[in-house]
């Protein structure tokens, strides 16, 4: 099989790899770059505990000096890979993997009167202060990173797709869905595209594929052990 990887780097290289490691040839063609946001300041007061939502901000948090005097605090991640990525020191609380998992987690855990600092991106795929408003959770945000949509498909993405040399491409995030349909329109290969299997990790990431009328299909679980099993369903 010929699958399209999509995610961010470096996660698009260990998945590449892990394609090879079973037998498939991979493109890599990140449809967002992470960057930090080295300026950005943590919200001044006392907090109760952390949450983390997503492995880059894991990761752009593992790289700050303020950790070391919130390394304290009670950690709660979305997920298994997220609280992989946590920085040294944490032992995280870890939720079923997606924002209404978190949530919940957070909801039977966290009195009312708790201060929650919440790490993330500039965009965020679920919103906890609106969510935990109402259970009397005050949440403040600490934006440590952006992603930055790639300008164009690279020219091996394009001519791949031309000469129907992707079966299929692994989609972990609506953004980078949404993302790759635009750029494949931009370069007139959306029709090629449309004759590619998209392997999508959940219905919110195959929405912007399926607008566009390209096939989809969604892992019975939103990880990446679940979209390789669709390879081989």
């Amino acid at each position: 099989m010929r699958v399209l990887v999509t995610r961010p780097q470096p996660d698009a290289a260990a998945t590449a790899a892990r394609l090879v490691a079973a037998g498939h040839a991979a493109l890599v063609d990140p449809m967002l770059a992470v960057e930090a946001i080295g300026e950005a300041r943590l919200p001044e007061g006392r907090f109760d505990a952390l949450a983390l939502t997503s492995v880059n901000g894991a990761r752009a948090l593992a790289a700050r000096a303020e950790w070391a005097g919130l390394r304290h605090l009670a950690l709660y991640t979305v997920g298994w890979r997220t609280a992989q990525a946590a920085p040294e020191g944490a032992v995280p609380h870890i939720a079923g993997g997606d924002g209404a998992a978190l949530i919940a987690l957070l909801r039977e855990r966290l009195p009312r009167g708790t201060r929650l600092l919440h790490v993330c991106g500039e965009e965020r795929a679920v919103d906890l202060g609106a969510a935990l408003e109402g259970d009397g959770i005050a949440v403040e945000l600490f934006t440590l990173y952006r992603a930055v949509p790639a300008p164009a498909l690279s020219e091996a993405t394009i001519s791949a797709a031309r000469e129907g040399r992707i079966d299929a491409a692994f989609h972990f995030s609506p953004r980078t869905a949404a993302t790759l349909a635009a750029r494949a329109a931009e370069a007139d290969v959306a029709e090629a595209f449309g004759r590619v299997t998209h392997l999508c990790f959940s219905p919110k990431v195959a929405a912007p594929l399926a607008a566009a009328g390209w096939p989809v299909r969604i892992a019975a679980a939103p990880n990446e052990n679940a979209l390789f099993a669709l390879l081989s369903a």
